[in-house]
């Protein structure tokens, strides 16, 4: 029988009057674990509470990514401010759909303002009144939302599936409170991953969480049977090229254990296609289970399997304050 989860340090959900379903996630990342030596384990670690701002007063702020060059020349100051924003960024903004979703929509011409049809994305707006999509008004948006959700293994990071296999949308039925609207997943995980999947009802935060350019790590914790060194995992931190794809700087860590079942810790910033997974059969390795653990600052933890909580309002601020600050 396997032991029950290790309890963190700390509490990491505060009290919330809409229930269990909806507790607010204070914020926690992954913690390193330790080079080939350490600790061996069968569960997902349970990680400890995340402190946002390491180190002690006047240490540098965590941020995301590489220091991003200077911004482009600054406009004519003479010409006059451009008012307003793009329409496919405004529907991404209050949640219809992804920016992408949403320039997709207005080709298909589902997009309209005051009964005309929108013909480009580009189209500047100051605000969405008078627009429907499908004939729908679209309400304007709403404050920016963002839940942890457990994903069990077995569901479709989709709205819908066409070989009818069961969605994250629904467990989300129950997991989520009534009045969470529409939210999409941040990024996706594969029908067999399970672990850590935001969602979020802004489709412009959604979409600067997922670009590598943001540099925003996810943790993994992977069991693989085979034959490997740490020294090849370290080997990753420098990308790896497979099959013509190249995959960006990945930190490897493969945690202590006997015999050739093994729990491999994997950061990366990109996300590509099943990247965890293709890397470590590059190695020969065979994945039996891959979790993710963390995203950003927030970590699993000790969230159960089907369960989400939301983000404590606070700790989102301070969360996008670090996003804006990586996107320059």
């Amino acid at each position: 029988m396997s032991k029950p989860p290790r309890k963190s340090g700390g509490s990491s959900y505060g009290s919330d009057s809409r229930g269990s379903d909806s507790r607010r996630f204070e914020g926690r990342g992954p913690s390193r674990g330790p080079r080939s030596g350490g600790r061996s384990s069968d569960e997902p670690r349970r990680d400890g509470p995340f402190n946002e701002r390491r180190g002690g007063a006047g240490s540098r702020p965590r941020s995301f990514g590489k220091p991003k060059p200077a911004g482009p020349t600054p406009k004519d100051p003479s010409l006059p401010a451009r008012e307003g924003d793009r329409i496919a960024k405004l529907l991404a903004r209050a949640g219809v759909a992804s920016r992408r979703e949403a320039e997709r929509m207005i080709a298909e011409g589902r997009v309209k303002l005051n009964e005309e049809t929108i013909e480009t994305p580009s189209t500047v707006l100051t605000s969405l009144a008078g627009v429907t999509v499908d004939g729908n008004p679209v309400k304007e948006a709403d404050a920016t939302r963002l839940f942890a959700f457990h994903k069990p293994a077995g569901l479709i990071t989709a709205e819908r599936d066409p070989a009818g296999r069961p969605t994250i949308y629904t467990a989300l039925r129950n997991a989520l409170p009534k009045d969470a609207g529409r939210v999409m997943p941040v990024g996706r995980l594969d029908f067999n991953t399970e672990g850590l999947l935001l969602l979020t009802n802004d489709g412009e935060f959604k979409r600067a969480l997922e670009l590598p350019s943001t540099g925003v790590p996810r943790t993994y914790r992977a069991r693989a049977f085979g034959d490997i060194t740490q020294e090849q995992l370290e080997s990753l931190i420098e990308g790896v090229e497979i099959d013509g794809v190249r995959y960006g700087k990945i930190d490897a860590n493969m945690e202590r254990g006997a015999g050739r079942n093994r729990w491999i810790e994997m950061t990366l910033t990109e996300g590509k296609n099943r990247e965890v997974r293709r890397v470590l059969e590059h190695f020969g390795l065979k994945v039996s289970r891959l979790i993710r653990i963390g995203y950003g600052p927030f970590a699993l933890d000790e969230l159960p399997k089907g369960a989400a909580v939301e983000i404590d309002a606070k700790v989102l601020d301070r969360f996008r304050r670090d996003i804006d600050r990586a996107k320059g």
